[in-house]
């Protein structure tokens, strides 16, 4: 007789909880999943792949394999499990944010569930993947007082203010097999959903027999979209594997709905609409990305491995961007990280059960700005915390980094990220021995 597991069951709950939960989902745009000046621009800031464990190692994945997490930056890594294992992975992240541009400053803190992976056995050396994580995000605010003597003697205290919120997430369902004893493919099918929401206003504080005015920009968008990879494995000496792995996601179309409003209101209601303009085909490309990657790994040791990425976002169209010269370019990405374990069956010391992470990484975003690319690069470290059976554990991750610059009229931004992941893992089916 076999049993499936309470851990099993709850994973199915949550998992069919995450599915349905889409649509509700969607529509919530209210807090920010993020804080920073050039989410302004396109579609926000892109999301890093990856859990605690790949942030960890500077946000490597895509020529990992490791039986022990679930490794979604490659769909292809899955096959790497015990036969009738299976696994789900929740995180959350939590980001610190200090922005200037050398005469204001601001700051910021962020938090909020970074994914939601189920990941299973099919037959054999073959495996399905399910989940949820964001895409991208967009989370700003700038407010700055009217200084002309003449307007405020006439009007009274003026702020003027700018901010936006929502994201896009991407939720796929896919699978991967080892067609060769040294070689696994994966598929993912990917559906992007969710809200943008640009606004500017004009307050008047002192003086309330004057209405404020309001403008928006909403953004509602969907599409389907797709995601191949691959991983070549093999042992180039005793326990010592090497793992070459790439990814390709094909280009996308976000087709959807864009809506512009302008209102004038008092005492926080609106009073009247101004304006009101809705466009239902307003459309938006995710281009195609390519990455490649390899690690080296020692058996319950230690790993090294290298990660690239590139995206070519130059013919992809966002709409204007009113007073700044915003262009959209390549993206590209080249990542670094390292992992080791004392002694993984240590019977008497529990921190040497534990695996150690460092990484570094280097980011070109797709955003320039007057011709000046907008690039990041940061330091990360962590580790996984072993938790009662099996291979669950606890994985954490610091990531401190630095974006733009305060040359050319820049902002500087500067970053401190935390991420946490709980790895369940157990076996699918469990025959009893006794009845």
């Amino acid at each position: 007789m076999y049993r499936i597991n309470f851990i099993a069951r709850v994973s199915i709950v949550a998992m069919l909880c995450m599915v349905f939960g889409v649509k509700s989902g969607a529509q919530t745009t209210d807090g920010l999943g993020t804080y920073t000046p050039y989410s302004l621009f396109g579609l926000g800031d892109i999301e890093k792949m990856g859990t605690a464990v790949n942030k960890g190692m500077g946000g490597i994945g895509v020529g990992v394999r490791d039986n022990r997490i679930i490794n979604y930056v490659n769909p292809a890594s899955i096959t790497e499990r015990d036969t009738l294992s299976f696994m789900l992975d929740f995180g959350l992240s939590q980001k610190n944010f200090y922005n200037t541009n050398g005469s204001a400053d601001g700051a910021y803190n962020t938090a909020g569930m970074h994914n939601l992976v189920f990941t299973a056995p099919v037959y054999k050396k073959s495996a399905l993947i399910v989940g949820i994580t964001p895409f991208s995000n967009i989370g700003y605010k700038f407010r700055e007082k009217e200084t002309d003597t003449k307007l405020i003697s006439k009007y009274g205290d003026i702020t003027y203010e700018k901010y936006g919120t929502g994201s896009i997430s991407q939720l796929f369902f896919g699978g991967a097999a080892n067609i060769a004893p040294w070689l696994s493919v994966g598929a993912e099918a990917i559906y992007y959903f969710g809200a943008l929401n640009r606004n500017s206003n004009v307050l008047f504080g002192t003086d309330y027999s004057i209405r404020d005015i309001t403008t928006g920009w909403d953004y509602d968008m969907r599409a389907m979209g797709a995601r191949v990879g691959m991983q070549y494995f093999n042992e180039v000496a005793a326990n010592t594997t090497l793992t070459v792995g790439a990814t390709y996601r094909f280009a996308t179309e976000l087709d959807g709905n864009y809506s512009r409003i302008a209102s004038v209101q008092m005492n926080g209601m609106a009073v009247d609409t101004v304006m009101m303009e809705s466009y239902d085909n307003y459309k938006v490309e995710i281009p195609s990305e390519i990455a490649f990657g390899f690690s080296l790994r020692k058996k319950d040791k230690w790993l090294i491995g290298f990660d690239y990425v590139r995206q070519d976002w130059k013919g992809s169209f966002f709409g204007e961007t009113p007073g700044v010269d915003f262009t959209p370019g390549t993206a590209s990405s080249f990542k670094f990280g390292i992992e080791y374990i004392p002694n993984r069956y240590d019977i008497r010391y529990y921190m040497k059960r534990a695996t150690y992470r460092l990484g570094a990484y280097y980011d070109k975003s797709y955003i320039n700005i007057a011709g000046n690319q907008v690039n990041a690069a940061g330091v990360t470290f962590g580790m996984s915390l072993p938790i009662f059976r099996w291979n669950n554990s606890l994985s954490w991750s610091v990531d401190f980094g630095q974006r733009g610059s305060l040359d050319n009229g820049m902002v500087r931004e500067r970053y401190v990220q935390f991420n946490i992941n709980m790895n369940l893992h157990d076996m699918w089916f469990i025959k009893r021995k006794y009845n």
